[in-house]
């Protein structure tokens, strides 16, 4: 079930981080820059020409041994996980990462350095909804002796838990962690565990040509007595780091999640496959949803007054949604109120001094919020009647000349229920925004 929970996040101002790459070696510097709302995280190679670009959606994963990489043309970037983890456990969800090389740097092995950046550089919210997939039902992923379950959870966002199992006789003992992930449990307790591997595993792969710039003091390696030339931030760091990769990963989902993820000795190319899975569950979902019959669009796709009408109840003088400007079924509606000054209301609200009471500005957001509903599920068979109004904001005065622009985005619409959230707008200030709930009921009962 999609929702949103929150508004989206971005960067306020430009900030770097530099080091080298891991797994080819090369000084690189990754500039991290504000973007808009909806753009969501791009990654752009400024040492190639044009800048090519790659979105860090999991459609753009491509297979790599012991890192995530994206690719689209000429853009390839590699070992993206700890940047990922770090804008993700902080929810920014808007960002444009340039980057002079073909790998992220990996600094020590953890996200910290890239946490400690945006916290320099300050986070703002952005006047847009963030959605999020709110897990229905369990999802599991096997591969090998790897485990990848995500189940519903008991209650808003997210929890990870990790179980790590190299068998009895590793050096890496049996550890496990679990945490409800918040951006503040995400810097204390997440972001500053790091990358890890056996002694064996650097030999061979420093003899491959791998990692010859690193040391064991940029990477966590265990030698038969227990870490070599390092210490432990935490007795469990490693199981933490896997739950960092898996905040890096699960952002490729391109949107929130809630829920209860479970894990055993899974990896990248697991978690990835669970996103994937998520997705195909998501559209499934969406192809199943009733489409109901044409509503009365004219020639330009918008809705006039008539055609509202012809959808909801409501009349002069309580029909309060002048133009349907643009309709997405089943997600995002556009509508304008033009608010004039021989409103009735203004009559007594008030004399000398005309402010549109903002019980009205909310019930034209829900008038705007039904017809998104009637687009969604037949008019002629269900009708939407207010349930409750929550999370009200209402943040500027609506006067005589104003145009109130109504932008409602689909948290979960069904047969029986519905949930939106809306923002009403003069030019581009917001002037009110709520979560809207609607009940569903027959036709023929409410008539």
């Amino acid at each position: 079930m999609l929702t949103s929970k929150r508004l989206q996040r971005t960067l306020a101002r430009t900030t770097e981080v530099r080091g080298i790459g891991f797994f080819h070696g090369g000084d690189v510097a990754v500039r991290f820059h504000p973007a808009e709302a909806d753009s969501g995280l791009v990654f752009a190679r400024s040492d190639l020409e044009g800048q090519p670009s790659v979105p860090a959606r999991v459609q753009y994963v491509v297979p790599s041994q012991r890192r995530t990489t994206v690719e689209d043309g000429p853009a390839r970037v590699e070992m993206i996980e700890h940047v990922m983890a770090a804008l993700a456990g902080l929810r920014i969800d808007n960002c444009r990462i340039e980057i002079d090389g073909p790998e992220c740097p990996g600094c020590d092995g953890s996200s910290r350095a890239f946490v400690e950046a945006f916290d320099q550089a300050g986070i703002v919210e952005q006047d847009a909804p963030r959605q999020a997939l709110v897990l229905e039902r369990s999802s599991t992923v096997r591969e090998g002796d790897a485990l990848l379950a995500a189940h519903p959870g008991s209650a808003e966002g997210l929890t990870l838990s990790y179980h790590l199992d190299y068998g009895a006789d590793s050096a890496i003992v049996n550890q496990s962690y679990l945490v409800d992930l918040t951006p503040a449990s995400f810097r204390r307790e997440i972001a500053p565990s790091r990358t890890f591997l056996l002694e064996a595993e650097a030999h061979a792969l420093q003899a491959a040509g791998i990692g010859r710039r690193a040391t064991p003091a940029d990477v966590l390696i265990f030698g038969p007595d227990g870490v070599v030339g390092n210490s432990l931030r935490y007795p469990d760091e490693c199981a933490r780091h896997k739950i960092l990769d898996m905040v890096g990963d699960f952002a490729l989902l391109g949107m929130d999640l809630h829920g209860f993820v479970v894990a055993h000795r899974s990896g990248h190319h697991t978690n990835a496959s669970l996103v994937r899975r998520l997705l195909q569950g998501l559209e499934k979902e969406q192809e199943l949803v009733p489409r109901p019959p044409t509503l009365p669009f004219r020639e330009d796709g918008t809705l006039d007054i008539q055609g509202i009408a012809s959808i909801l109840p409501h009349r002069y003088p309580f029909l309060l949604v002048d133009r349907v400007l643009k309709v997405n079924a089943g997600r995002s509606l556009v509508a304008i109120k033009n608010v004039s000054a021989n409103e009735p209301f203004f009559q007594g609200h008030w004399p000398g001094r005309p402010i549109m009471p903002g019980v009205l500005i909310i019930e034209a957001m829900a008038q705007a919020g039904g017809v998104l509903v009637a687009a969604t599920v037949d008019p002629g068979a269900r009708v939407a009647l207010l349930a409750s109004v929550d999370q009200v904001k209402l943040r500027r005065p609506v006067v005589p000349g104003d145009q109130l622009r109504i932008e409602v985005s689909a948290e979960r619409i069904k047969p029986t229920s519905a949930s939106v959230t809306a923002v009403a707008r003069v030019d581009d200030a917001i002037a009110a925004a709520a979560k809207i709930r609607f009940v569903l009921v027959d036709a023929k009962l409410s008539a």
